[in-house]
This record gives C-alpha cells, structure tokens and sequence, in this order.
C-alpha cells in the first residue's frame, strides 16, 4: 500500500524530459528543509526516547542500537531496504536506465540518495556527462597505483587509491584557508563528484594492473554512463549483460542504511571534518574485511566446493545433505543470515529475477545450484536453530553471475562492492555537512564499571 502510494505521488509528479538543473541546484533546493526539520526536532524532541542501551548493545557490537543519522536509505527486517520511502522494485519502475538498458545506472541511484527526489533522464544524462568528464584519473595516481606489486589485494590498492586523492581534495584547501560552516557542504559535494567519478577508473586499472598487466585501458567515453566506461574499462564492454548486471549489482548496493561497518566507518571519519578522500578510503578498509564486503567471494568459494562434491547430479537431498556437513563441522553457511534482516533479501531477489531474463544463465550449474539451495537451506537452517535470519542475502546470488560472464577473479568482487558503496557514503557526508552534523564520540564502558551499573539498578 506504501509503495502505491509513493509511485502514484510519483507520476503524479510532471517528469522534466528537458532540464537543465544540476545536481548542485537540485540539492540546494532540499537542503533548507531538511535543516529545518533537523532543527525543529532539536527543538521540539531532543529528550524523547528513541530505545533502551542494553548490556548486549554494548558488548554486541551496538547491533541494533538507534544511534545515528543517516537519510539516504532505512532498512526494515522484514520489508528490507528502502531508498527515501522507495524499495528496489519501485526503484527499477521510476529511475533512469542506461540507452538501450534496462536496469538503473548508477547515476540515477546516486541523485535519488543525495536529493530524495527522482531525477528526469535529461538530468540523469546531464549527470553522466559530467561525471565522465571529471573520471580521469590524475598522473600522480596513475603512478602510485602502477608502483604497486601485483600481489597486494585489491582492495588495499583501492584504499591507498582513493586516499591519496586527498592530495586534491577541494574541502581540505578550503576549510584551510578558512570558510563558513554553512559552506562546507558544497565543498564537500566537489570533492564526493569527483572521487565518485574517478573510482572507475581506479579500480580498472587496479585489475588491469592485477590480472592482464600491459593490457590497455579504454578511454573514457563521454556518451557512456559511469557503469557503461567502467565495464569498457574492465575489458567487458561488448559483454551488454555483463554490463547490465553491473549496471543492476552497482545501484542496489549503492546503500543499505548506515549502521553496516563501511557506512559507519565513512560516516565516523567524516565526522572529524575528514575529507571524503580520507573518510571514504577508512570506509573501503571496513569493507574488505571477511565479515563485510569479502563475504561474496566466500560464497561463490562454498558453491563451487559443493559443486565439485555433488558432481552433475544437482538435487534438493544432496544439497540438504552438503548443508549439514557445512553445519555439522561447526562452519556458517556462507550467503544465508543477515544482521537485520530476518526474510529474503530484496537484492538477493532481484538478481535472482535478473538471472530469470537470461536463458544462459538459468542452464548455468552454479546458478541452478544457488537457486536449488534457496528452496531447502531455510527448512535446514531453521531446524538447526543457531541462525535468526535463515533466508539468503545477497551475497548467496552475487558472484556466481559475475563467474559466469567470465569476470573470475574472486579477489576482486570487493573491489566492485567498493565503487558501489560510494554511491550511499558520499551522498551522507555531503548531509552531514549540510546539516552540522557534530563529531560522533559516544561513551564508552568497562566491564567493572558495567556490572556496577547492573547492581546498581
């Protein structure tokens, strides 16, 4: 009924076909609003109670706890996420797709995060043209990232990458020099344009350098959206699917609330007046660890490990059984549970209905294998009693496509999930400068002064 209502308000809604607002003006335009209503909950709510600290926050990873401001997106246990009211099916119906594609760019995603609003495809093709013309990479860049050896992950490449960008960062030199507080938020919003902008770019030379060293890169094409220059980048600009997929995969990723350890982190550093170069590459080192973003290459790891196990003969009995040997030997199934969510993930379900558009890869034996494992693992999981949320997330559907169209390299795929978070991060920095967001310091407890606490009460 939500979701009717939001879309109905939506078309209801002229969309501008030619426009020629910048992404800029259509933030000034929403900032005043959500200054005012920041201050009037100030004002009128500051002492409400929003819920308990519990013992189990405090030595639980604070899971759970409502404790930070993020607008971009609010994710629900059991609806999943939502993007400013609107969930990813609604999102494939009203955002922007690339010529001749069908799944949201990334530049559309990344207007609906940082304004609230849903741009016009004039504005989304005006947003790729200038994203295209700020993606080249600096030479100093360049050089840093050339000097690398191969064998350094990926993913620290990425960070050293995006942090050394701080070298250009326009906030830096202006809060330097000295400027207002209520100008922070533009310079910021510079500096988030063009590392967004730059990441393609980055990360594909990053895996030129990694996997096909001397290859050439392709050149930036101002006609191509920022998903379409990075896949030419990569060397898989004739693969339209492959592309697609990367087009879909880059935007439901781009946020999911800003409690995850990568968003967080982002939001933390930024909160000391960081730069975005420097808060976003802190964000990037969350990411790579095995509890976040590496967990899509754990996955694919432990379907192919099935696979070679169960051989040709994919059915529900032997995928029940290798789940059991998986539980039995102490080990996590990789792909299932998530830290909020207690049913299917949404993005777990798009991609599924990605693959259902595809013929070639429903008759992929990974990906039957995955969608195989979604009809028996819950039943399993749920008697096993150990998991709260026994239903797939999306890393259980991520890698295999990426396999499938030839884009192997398992080390990698974080590296991916790290031009995607971009798109959520760098929209809450420029907020948080918007509204004078202060810096995040809350208290901390041993666990003397905890169990005083307890019997004190």
């Amino acid at each position: 009924m939500f979701r009717r209502s939001v879309l109905k308000s939506l078309s209801s809604t002229p969309r501008r076909y030619a426009s020629t607002k910048s992404i800029r003006e259509a933030l000034e335009e929403v900032i005043p609003a959500k200054q005012a209503q920041l201050k009037r909950l100030k004002a009128e709510h500051s002492q409400a109670v929003l819920g308990d600290v519990k013992v189990e926050h405090v030595i639980g990873g604070m899971r759970g706890l409502k404790s930070m401001l993020w607008e971009a997106s609010v994710l629900d246990p059991n609806e999943g996420i939502r993007f400013h009211g609107l969930t990813i099916a609604d999102c494939q119906e009203v955002l922007t797709p690339a010529p001749g594609g069908k799944e949201i760019i990334a530049e559309s995603m990344f207007w609906l995060l940082l304004t609230g609003k849903v741009p016009t495809e004039a504005e989304t093709r005006s947003l790729s043209q200038e994203l295209a013309r700020r993606g080249e990479l600096p030479d100093y860049i360049v050089k840093l990232i050339d000097s690398l050896p191969p064998t350094l992950h990926p993913m620290t490449q990425l960070g050293m990458g995006v942090a050394a960008m701080n070298h250009d960062s326009t906030f830096a030199a202006a809060y330097e020099r000295g400027i207002k507080k209520s100008e922070y938020w533009t310079h910021t919003l510079e500096d988030c344009m063009n590392l967004l902008a730059r990441l393609p770019a980055l990360a594909a030379r990053i895996y030129r350098n990694v996997y096909n060293p001397g290859k050439p890169i392709s050149v930036i094409d101002h006609n191509l959206d920022l998903v379409g220059n990075y896949s030419n980048m990569l060397g898989f600009g004739s693969n339209h699917d492959l592309t697609e997929y990367l087009r879909l995969y880059i935007a439901i990723h781009g946020d999911h609330e800003g409690g995850n350890a990568s968003a967080h982190t982002s939001h933390l550093v930024g909160s000391t007046l960081s730069d975005p170069y420097l808060s976003y590459s802190a964000a990037l080192f969350a990411l790579a660890g095995p509890l976040h973003g590496l967990a899509n290459q754990e996955v694919l790891r432990w379907q192919q490990n099935m696979q070679k196990e169960i051989g040709s003969e994919i059915t529900h009995e032997n995928i029940k059984e290798y789940l059991w040997k998986t539980l039995n030997s102490g080990q996590v199934v990789p792909g299932y549970g998530h830290g909020v969510l207690r049913s299917p993930d949404p993005r777990f379900i798009a991609l599924q209905k990605f693959c259902d558009t595809k013929p070639e890869l429903l008759k992929d034996p990974t990906i039957q294998l995955v969608r195989k494992t979604y009809d028996v693992a819950p039943d399993v999981l749920k008697e096993h009693g150990k998991t709260k949320n026994p239903y797939p997330n999306v890393d259980a559907a991520s890698g295999c496509v990426l396999y499938h169209y030839g884009l192997t390299q398992f080390k990698y795929y974080t590296v991916i999930f790290g031009v995607s978070r971009a798109l959520g991060a760098l929209t809450q920095l420029v907020w948080a400068r918007a509204l004078g967001l202060p810096i995040e310091r809350p208290k901390s407890l041993s666990m003397d002064t905890i169990e005083k606490l307890v019997k004190s009460t």
